[in-house]
């Protein structure tokens, strides 16, 4: 199991379960109240009672379904980002469309997971994205990828992209290999802080509101070396 990143003596941090499969809703809320440094402040059936619980009690982190009554998981992240811009959204779904994950992307979610994930992977998920970063589950990372390639235009405007220093483009390709703020930090020999700068630069010059999406459009217009 991924060790906690939130020390002794630290908040815990604080999760809101969003699901209409009781069973499953009821199990995930069991198992990660026992995880280390993880505090369940909540669950809800459906998109609209669980946006309400979360203006409520303001979590961390929000775990959604995308397929409920209701609402839907995007139209609950698009109105829980709004009521609480600080929490962060990992979708958990059975859901592997494309066309799913992208929404998702845009719709401010930092995760996206399967629901084969283990609970030891819901849990680090839940850790790296109150960290500010961004995790997708591999088989729709490459998903993502490839339609993302196909879609790229073989005529393109690289302006956004000349925008970015040769360090900010750096930085993002090592984003992009799904490395987190201290791997990137200790590749490019720079601190931590130093990495965070990089990365709100990047989503500033290309107006953009997650590295989950920096990512996507880095490899829309080909400004990653993909194979």
């Amino acid at each position: 199991m991924a060790e906690p990143m939130n020390d002794a003596g630290r908040e815990p941090i604080r999760v809101l379960v969003v699901d209409d499969q009781e069973l499953f809703r009821r199990g995930l809320t069991m198992l990660l109240g026992v995880e280390p440094g993880v505090e369940v402040v909540g669950e809800a059936g459906d998109g609209i009672e669980g946006t309400a619980l979360a203006e409520r009690t303001a979590p961390d982190v929000v775990l959604l379904d995308i397929r409920m009554p209701k609402r839907s998981g995007i139209e609950a992240c698009l109105a829980i980002k709004e009521a609480v811009p600080t929490a962060k959204i990992v979708m958990l779904t059975v859901s592997d469309e494309e066309a799913d994950l992208y929404e998702a992307v845009k719709s401010g979610a930092a995760g996206y997971l399967l629901k084969d994930s283990s609970i030891e992977e819901v849990a680090q998920a839940v850790r790296v994205v109150a960290d500010g970063q961004s995790l997708i589950s591999p088989s729709m990372a490459v998903k993502l990828i490839d339609e993302f390639k196909q879609m790229s235009r073989p005529e393109r405007d690289h302006a956004s992209g000349l925008r970015l220093t040769d360090r900010e483009l750096e930085v993002l390709r090592l984003v992009a290999k799904g490395m987190n703020n201290r791997e990137i930090a200790k590749e490019l020999f720079i601190s931590d802080n130093t990495v965070k700068n990089h990365v709100r630069n990047i989503l500033e010059k290309l107006q953009l509101h997650s590295r989950m999406e920096a990512v996507m459009y880095a490899v829309k217009e080909k400004l990653l070396d993909l194979p």
